[in-house]
């Protein structure tokens, strides 16, 4: 297949419709526009294009990764963070954007999933299911301690 060539301002559009499509982080965007033969000035300008127009706002993009992650695929915090790091992003702005979820709604998440999962174990003591239970919300990214306070009201 050939490579079609776009002028500087096609690409400039096809990535603000990338980051209004839905919230980018700065290393997503860089890495898109590898698919373009640009010089290194031309990709800076895009980038301050991007931003100076608020298509491009990592603090917005953290807080509905947050979001997402917590509500939809029910991630714990050190999950998130260490994929938010992978993205290039600072544990500060990830730290400061963690307000984004409730302490209740985190707190009802450890012990719903953790009733779920411990009544779907079928065979072992319920030493056993407790500690396949406890490492299952580990592996789903919540804190040890944060799984004993909520799980010691059960």
């Amino acid at each position: 297949m050939e490579k079609r060539s776009f002028t500087f301002e096609e690409i400039k559009l096809k990535m603000a419709r990338y980051c209004a499509y839905q919230d980018r982080c700065h290393k997503e965007v860089e890495q898109k526009m590898k698919e373009f033969l640009l010089i290194p000035e031309a990709k800076d300008e895009i980038l301050l294009f991007l931003i100076r127009e608020n298509y491009l706002n990592e603090e917005r993009f953290v807080r509905s990764y947050i979001r997402g992650k917590f509500n939809i695929k029910k991630w714990g915090r050190n999950k998130i963070k260490s994929h938010l790091k992978g993205k290039g992003i600072t544990e500060k702005l990830i730290l400061k954007c963690f307000d984004e979820i409730d302490y209740e709604d985190y707190y009802n998440t450890i012990k719903a999933l953790y009733e779920k999962y411990y009544t779907k174990q079928t065979s072992g003591s319920s030493f056993d299911k407790k500690q396949k239970t406890i490492r299952y919300l580990i592996g789903k990214g919540y804190e040890y301690d944060a799984v004993l306070d909520s799980i010691s009201e059960l």
